[in-house]
């Protein structure tokens, strides 16, 4: 299963995909994937991106700073790459649930998290990421029947995670 939080404001999933990833892994659920944590820029300029690897607890810079007049894509694609090298890797320890930061525009195109997810799909393992307005009908054609929204509050969600990725150990 393949759950998505819809958030419409920029940052909105950060703050929520981080909560809900820290609250299970303190009840001690085995996670893959990676939460985004956006740091003020010390220049006073853009922020910067960096993901949190949830299973090695590495932290990954995936922005790039391009200069005050720069107008294009600020992703550093070796700084994503890497992240989900890791976040892959973690796939091997059988999680019980997959994070993602987001289905964005890498995923539409077929890059970023999209490979790990499908992985994370075909070997049983449920995944939860954010989607924002742009990249849903990407998403959904991506996603197709394995699409599950899920509610955008922590209560919500972690209540969709425990009916979707029950303790497998505890059921042995």
């Amino acid at each position: 299963m393949l759950g998505y939080i819809f958030i419409d404001t920029p940052g909105g999933a950060d703050s929520l995909l981080t909560a809900i990833a820290e609250r299970l892994m303190a009840e001690g659920w085995p996670l893959a994937g990676a939460v985004q944590a956006n740091p003020d820029g010390a220049s006073g300029g853009k922020c910067h991106m960096d993901l949190h690897v949830l299973a090695s607890g590495s932290v990954i810079r995936i922005s790039q700073d391009l200069g005050a007049l720069a107008r294009g894509c600020r992703l550093d694609p070796a700084g994503l790459a890497s992240a989900v090298g890791l976040a892959e890797a973690a796939l091997d320890r059988a999680p019980r649930l997959v994070v993602v930061n987001k289905f964005g525009k890498q995923e539409v195109d077929g890059g970023g998290f999209r490979p790990l997810i499908g992985r994370a799909l075909s070997e049983g393992i449920p995944v939860l990421t954010a989607v924002g307005p742009v990249n849903l009908p990407g998403f959904l054609a991506f996603a197709g029947e394995f699409a599950e929204r899920v509610p955008a509050d922590v209560d919500g969600a972690l209540a969709w995670a425990r009916c979707i990725a029950p303790d497998r150990a505890a059921a042995e």
